[in-house]
């Protein structure tokens, strides 16, 4: 993955964002916003035996998803979202990219996937998903035990209720910027 993919994954958020699928912050800030997904997930390992299985929810216009995938060649990931004109896009510059069998776009809502794949992931992550405990609550369900979530912190302010870690089976660990970053240490 060199330069000239990163232009090109550049342009494609550019594009994600003239559809309005992004907010207009400028595209090299939301890149290294994203980036700080990448670097959470360092070090978490699949219990399946092979590459870690990360759900990006709510992927919209591809963030954190897409640069995931650009950085971490060596993930599955599932980018989530129930907008079939937003998942469209993201289908069409997964295949222009060439992941397509490590990069899978689902068109649902995250409920029907914790129906069907509850605690199958290694890993959630979730830039704007929806509030914040029904983020975390999808997420803790989504993953195994030792799995991580990594959502996007707003710039003040602690918004996990102690209560609702504990709940959830979830520990928090120190986080890397504007990220939050839990382990799930139970079953639900």
């Amino acid at each position: 993955m060199g330069p000239e993919q990163l232009s090109e994954l550049h342009e494609a958020l550019g594009e994600s964002q003239r559809l309005g699928f992004l907010g207009d912050r400028p595209i090299d800030e939301v890149v290294e916003h994203a980036r700080l997904f990448v670097t959470a997930l360092d070090g978490l390992q699949s219990t399946h035996g092979g590459h870690p299985n990360i759900v990006d929810l709510g992927s919209g216009g591809g963030v954190p998803g897409l640069v995931i995938a650009y950085y971490r060649p060596d993930v599955f990931l599932t980018l989530l979202d129930r907008r079939t004109k937003r998942t469209d896009f993201l289908r069409r510059v997964v295949s222009r990219f060439g992941w397509n069998e490590r990069v899978n776009v689902v068109a649902d809502d995250a409920s029907n996937l914790v129906m069907s794949q509850s605690g199958f992931f290694d890993g959630a992550v979730a830039r704007g998903f929806g509030p914040p405990d029904r983020t975390l609550t999808i997420a803790a369900a989504l993953i195994r035990p030792g799995g991580r979530a990594v959502i996007s912190e707003p710039p003040q302010g602690d918004r996990w209720s102690p209560a609702l870690l504990e709940q959830l089976g979830l520990e928090r660990l120190l986080s890397k910027g504007r990220v939050a970053i839990f382990e799930r240490k139970s079953d639900l």
